[in-house]
């Protein structure tokens, strides 16, 4: 059921939770006579649960994205950015995309030992593994259960190679591992960085470090001597493309080897999260943000076609492109160095039987 009311929640990226679209039956507040509705709402606690899946390595075929296979220790993520694409999989769960997705977490407590059995497996054959590409592995659950830290560790003992993407500060508690992993080109690490502007960033992504902060990951990872890039994401007609130069020129500074971005998208119930999110807090923006959008998505919100879903159509998502493509020239990245795969070694399974020779 929805939370009454339009307000934006303290701490929170979606205003309410919409009506999950695999339900039978919808639920709305109404008004009783005794005022309810102007109540303030009780806080919003988040909720862990435990994922019971019994495989922890997602495989993928997608031709746009450049790893076949991922880990993502958390389902839902506690960061509450309102953009987030992975929203609309909470409803396969039976919850909302909305509020739910950002407070009732899943989490798989058994990841690590559920990892070394698929690696041990005959038919397993060793590529880059994207860690936390659907929702953050650092989100702030994590400084308490430490499951990606335990999942790093089998990687680093099988010397699996490994990349992922954050935009948390909790990436720093685990350089021990990362750096001795970089030091045979094992892992890189990719920080999202939207945007530079603090008090956008704190409705757009309230519980993500803020820009500042993610400069400074930036620098510890490198001067770690663990390969770092940026992910620009997502750029955001009218709100954030403005910026596009300066955003890359800052992350080069801080010691980025590479950068990419990907255009703004709303699948699903992102598209009316989102819309909701711009009126609450930029209704003066709002119009020519979606009009900006769709002329980049062939007139609708979202476009879900392999291709065209990262950057978009048109004259404005070219004209995005062509301005990212001449400042990464300018700023002369080098590019993060291939991971390799042919340091891999299995992992023994207690009573698994040792090589004769």
């Amino acid at each position: 059921m929805s939370r009454p009311g339009n307000k934006p929640v303290k701490g929170r990226g979606a205003i309410h939770n919409p009506a999950n679209r695999y339900e039978s039956t919808r639920s709305e507040a109404e008004d009783d006579g005794w005022g309810i509705l102007d109540e303030e709402p009780a806080p919003l606690v988040t909720t862990l649960t435990v994922d019971t899946s019994k495989s922890v390595i997602a495989y993928n075929q997608s031709p746009d994205i450049p790893f076949d296979r991922s880990i993502n220790p958390y389902r839902g993520c506690e960061h509450g950015c309102i953009y987030c694409y992975a929203r609309p999989s909470h409803a396969w769960l039976g919850l909302s995309p909305g509020l739910d997705f950002e407070s009732r977490l899943f989490y798989k407590p058994d990841a690590a030992e559920l990892l070394r059995m698929e690696l041990a497996s005959r038919s397993y054959s060793c590529a880059p593994l994207a860690l936390g590409p659907n929702t953050d592995c650092y989100q702030p659950v994590e400084r308490r259960l430490g499951i990606t830290r335990s999942i790093v560790e089998v990687l680093l003992d099988t010397k699996h190679p490994v990349g992922l993407v954050t935009k948390s500060a909790l990436v720093e508690r685990d350089i021990d591992l990362y750096r001795e992993m970089a030091r045979e080109q094992l892992a890189n690490v990719m920080v999202t960085v939207s945007t530079l502007d603090p008090a956008l960033s704190r409705t757009l992504e309230p519980r993500a470090a803020v820009p500042k902060r993610r400069l400074k990951i930036i620098e510890r990872l490198s001067e770690s001597g663990i390969p770092v890039g940026v992910l620009i994401a997502p750029v955001i007609p009218v709100l954030t493309d403005t910026a596009l130069e300066k955003t890359m020129q800052a992350v080069r500074d801080a010691g980025a080897l590479t950068a990419g971005y990907i255009l703004l998208r709303l699948p699903q119930e992102v598209s009316p999260l989102f819309r909701e999110w711009l009126s609450a807090h930029w209704p003066e923006k709002a119009s020519h943000v979606m009009s900006q959008i769709q002329q980049a998505r062939g007139g609708r919100d979202n476009v879900a076609r392999f291709g065209e879903r990262m950057r978009g159509t048109g004259e404005y998502a070219e004209m995005i492109n062509q301005r990212f493509r001449l400042m990464y020239r300018k700023l002369d990245f080098p590019g993060l160095p291939e991971l390799r795969t042919d340091l891999f070694k299995k992992p023994r399974l207690p009573g698994s039987q040792m090589d004769l020779f």
